[in-house]
């Protein structure tokens, strides 16, 4: 999985090795956060693979796909969680920023995707993760996020018709706010008050869509989104 080193991505890592898979994750910056998870991956009884690699670089996603093919002999399940969150008055965003936004948000996943087909057979699983943000935009300054989030939806439907006659499902996750970091900012409060449920998830809620869709359960869903935002999008 891509972006698995913290927050969401931690969360899905381990639930996924504590449901009986080896993980491999890929981290950009912070190396001991990302072996950390490794660690909990191995005492959960599950081998741990841990590379470093940039989303906005296409070689460098096709090798982190390549190298866990060659470490663990087989790739069943392909989770693309790396985002970039640019969060600026339009006015402010330049063309750099849309590049790299859109390379991380969705050429990535694109790419990890194309990786992993050639490895995957029947009963393998791709699962992206996006934003509620791409299905309701409340705060201004998210348009090129929310772009970049939308157009996985269509990625999404597009490779699910693509690979469904081999038997591969491919699906998106959409997290609402989650309490990836202390929920306590100056706009907490606003952020919770749009949802129906009046709180943040927790990652783990946000894992356990994921190993739904990872697991027997999912078997029969594909190109579809999977909103996990307390009501914030009702």
């Amino acid at each position: 999985m891509t972006g698995g080193s913290r927050g969401i991505g931690a969360a899905i890592a381990l639930r996924l090795a504590e449901d009986g898979t080896d993980v491999a994750l890929t981290y950009r910056h912070d190396e001991d956060r990302a072996r950390a998870v490794a660690d909990r991956i191995k005492a959960a009884g599950r081998r741990a693979l841990v590379l470093r690699a940039d989303s906005a670089d296409e070689a460098a996603v096709t090798e982190a796909v390549e190298s866990s093919v060659s470490e663990f002999g087989r790739l069943d399940i392909l989770v693309s969680n790396a985002g970039r969150f640019p969060v600026a008055p339009l006015e402010q965003l330049d063309v750099a920023e849309f590049d790299r936004t859109i390379a991380v948000n969705v050429r990535a996943p694109f790419v990890a995707a194309r990786a992993a087909a050639r490895h995957l057979s029947g009963g393998g699983r791709i699962i992206n993760i996006g934003s509620n943000m791409a299905e309701r935009a409340v705060f201004p300054g998210i348009s090129l996020y929310s772009l970049s989030k939308t157009a996985l939806i269509g990625l999404t439907k597009g490779l699910g018709r693509e690979l469904g006659p081999r038997g591969i499902t491919v699906n998106l996750v959409h997290p609402g706010p989650t309490d990836t970091d202390p929920a306590d900012g100056p706009n907490a409060g606003t952020i919770r008050g749009f949802t129906a449920l009046g709180r943040y998830a927790e990652p783990a809620e946000i894992a356990a869509a994921v190993a739904f869709l990872a697991g027997y359960g999912g078997a029969y869903v594909t190109g579809t989104v999977l909103t996990v935002d307390g009501g914030f999008s009702s």
